[in-house]
């Protein structure tokens, strides 16, 4: 026989007692109960009735001090005067410290009052105040009276709710603001993001499977003695996927995941950004195994002490100890592993850094050709697309562009196409929305007189011509003479994806952007403020190939930039006899270029003049007008050779395998399409 020990009580009774369980606001109905019923049976204000006659009787007497007449009720309510008490009370004198005590008589009409006090008045002499009124509302007396008080009753049980963190509490109760603020994700949940959803990111995705795949599957790894990271940091510029790559994880992962910002640990009350730590990892050690991603983190992990002297926030210091110790603590945090992402991983502090907290750091960068190629298959699956769409072209037309960037064209490029009311997005679409986010929208309403157009024309047509002639130079895609955005003008290039970049290429680079300052003074005599991007980008780069790079002839190999972060404070690392030789090599290496461009130009004036007219006859040209007027590119060509080779060999290697092809463009990133705008 089974042993019936262990088995509950009879459950309704159970139910019954938790039906009757008794609730602390019953309370305060009780005490409203009994305001309202003190309040009807109140009758220590020396309140009495009395009749016609009577009344008449008296007010002759002149014992009423006032009397409020109301019309729509034939009522009226009168007030003795103190020293007439006796006359009117003579059997039950009111209390003592009675205010006002009153009378209520019912009048056949407001008219025979009127008639009885005018006539009382020339007889008697009475000096009684009378005032006529609509009606006695008994509400309206009732909210007057204790109005305030139920406002401030209502007002107390509110706080208490609250602050009790009962039912309706939610995010904004007072002692839930120690309290962490992540979302949980697990295997119920609603995230649909995969691994299969993020395009390239090979080598990210490699490190954070692992992770997934040692919470499935710990023994695999600790067998042999291995532990799991706590920690990985996910470290890229903006729009790399760093956040979408968590999601995946919460995806593919059958634990809990926790996710927020580093910023919901910040707050304006000394100790709630420690509290939400302690908090954090509280739930996410009853939750173990799991994982917890934190996005943003620099917001609460900067260095401690960088500006010591600007006053800096004790309170975001104090969550940061919070979150160290936690991490790397006496406190066993097994099956916890931290995710964290960020694109400032230069100003993060070193202990949050070191191995046993953030074990690893994935970096996730801007993707290369075959991951462009990659992410635009992803994008364009919800799109309609005709056979004129190709993702290889496309992925070629937009170098440096992050993950972000290419689900923004890939959008655009429909609603250009549905505003155009076009059944399906074509080629056509996909470059004006290249076009549209490089170079802004086109503003053909701008009024300009043909002399600035000619202006426009031969400054673009100038730097269309030096990249032309120059082997390391930017091979040309486009050039328009169309306002858009900002720019009067633009030129477009397609920069080569290289690993390292040479002095030759720089050069090269910036005696292309000298290019349109170069035909200004050449072809008209004058210069204009047409220059400016030009000068600013030239300028940077010439300081920094002597500053950065040590490519100087007088400062040869010398490098004055911290990449640990440090910084030096308000002092240059450098004299002030070295800044004028810094400034001297500047000024030397770009009049050197600009010589060179004025040359080039010289040489190729007749090609010049032709291209510019060209330019202002049809607005907008080629790469295939400009090859028209000077020749195909040797280089180019060359270029193209080695990159078919390339494509052919690794197509006859692995048919169906996309990942191989061009090498990434890591340090020219900032060399993307975008214009040289006038």
């Amino acid at each position: 026989m089974e042993n019936n020990s262990n088995i509950p009580n009879n459950p309704n009774k159970s139910n019954k007692q938790k039906m009757f369980r008794f609730n602390f606001y019953w309370m305060y109905g009780l005490i409203l109960l009994m305001l309202v019923a003190l309040y009807m049976s109140n009758d220590t204000t020396g309140t009495k009735e009395i009749g016609w006659t009577e009344f008449q009787k008296l007010a002759k007497e002149n014992v009423f001090e006032q009397m409020v007449v109301y019309n729509k009720k034939n009522v009226v309510e009168a007030t003795v005067k103190n020293d007439k008490l006796a006359e009117v009370f003579p059997n039950s004198m009111p209390p003592a410290g009675t205010l006002a005590p009153k009378v209520y008589i019912k009048i056949p009409s407001a008219d025979k009052f009127s008639d009885f006090y005018d006539q009382a008045v020339a007889q008697n002499q009475i000096d009684t105040d009378v005032r006529f009124e609509e009606s006695d509302d008994a509400w309206w007396s009732f909210i007057i009276s204790f109005g305030p008080m139920i406002l401030l009753l209502l007002v107390w049980i509110y706080l208490m709710r609250r602050m009790s963190g009962g039912v309706g509490a939610g995010p904004g109760n007072v002692f839930n603001v120690g309290k962490a603020k992540a979302q949980i994700f697990d295997k119920d949940s609603t995230t649909k993001v995969t691994f299969k959803d993020v395009a390239g990111l090979a080598g990210a995705k490699q490190e954070v499977e692992e992770i997934v795949s040692f919470l499935k599957n710990p023994a695999k790894y600790t067998e042999l003695g291995g532990k799991i990271p706590k920690g990985a940091l996910l470290v890229g510029p903006p729009g790399t996927g760093k956040t979408l790559l968590a999601k995946a994880v919460a995806g593919e992962a059958n634990v809990p995941f926790f996710s927020l910002s580093g910023s919901d640990f910040v707050e304006m009350f000394v100790g709630v950004g420690a509290s939400r730590v302690r908090d954090l990892f509280r739930q996410a050690k009853e939750k173990a195994p799991c994982i917890v991603f934190i996005d943003e983190i620099d917001a609460v992990g900067r260095a401690r002490g960088r500006n010591a002297n600007m006053n800096s926030n004790d309170e975001r210091e104090n969550t940061l100890n919070q979150l160290l110790t936690e991490m790397d603590g006496f406190a066993s945090n097994s099956g916890v592993i931290i995710l964290a992402a960020t694109n400032r991983a230069d100003i993060l502090d070193k202990a949050l850094l070191r191995a046993g907290r953030f074990d690893r750091q994935i970096h996730v960068d801007l993707p290369d050709l075959n991951e462009r190629k990659q992410i635009f298959g992803v994008h364009l699956r919800p799109i309609k697309i005709d056979s004129s769409v190709d993702p290889e072209l496309l992925a070629r037309q937009t170098p440096g562009f992050s993950g972000a960037d290419i689900a923004n064209v890939c959008n655009e490029a429909a609603l250009i196409a549905a505003r155009n009311e076009k059944k399906f997005v074509q080629k056509e679409d996909f470059m004006n929305a290249v076009d549209r986010i490089v170079g802004g929208l086109e503003n053909r309403s701008k009024v300009m007189t043909e002399n600035e157009r000619r202006n426009i024309a031969i400054h673009e047509a100038g730097h269309a011509t030096i990249s032309w002639k120059l082997e390391y130079a930017n091979p040309l895609v486009k050039v328009t003479i169309v306002p858009r955005g900002k720019a009067l003008g633009a030129a477009w290039y397609l920069p080569e994806e290289r690993q390292i970049t040479t002095r030759e290429q720089l050069l090269d680079e910036m005696c292309a952007l000298l290019g349109g300052r170069a035909a200004e003074e050449l072809f008209l005599g004058h210069i204009s403020t047409g220059a400016s991007n030009d000068l600013e980008r030239v300028t940077k780069q010439a300081y920094a190939m002597i500053v950065y790079f040590g490519m100087s002839n007088k400062m040869p190999n010398l490098n004055y930039y911290d990449s640990t972060g440090q910084e030096w404070g308000f002092t240059k690392p450098y004299s002030e006899e070295t800044a004028r030789l810094i400034d001297q090599e500047v000024q030397h290496l770009i009049n050197e270029q600009y010589e060179r461009a004025k040359k080039i130009l010289s040489e190729n004036a007749d090609g010049h003049n032709q291209l510019a007219n060209v330019l202002l006859e049809r607005e907008v040209i080629y790469s295939e007008d400009v090859e028209h007027i000077f020749g195909k590119r040797p280089w180019v060509s060359r270029s193209e050779e080695i990159l078919e080779s390339q494509e052919k060999s690794s197509q006859e290697k692995k048919p169906e395998d996309t990942s191989a092809g061009e090498t990434e463009d890591k340090e020219d990133k900032q060399d993307t399409t975008v214009p040289k705008s006038v």
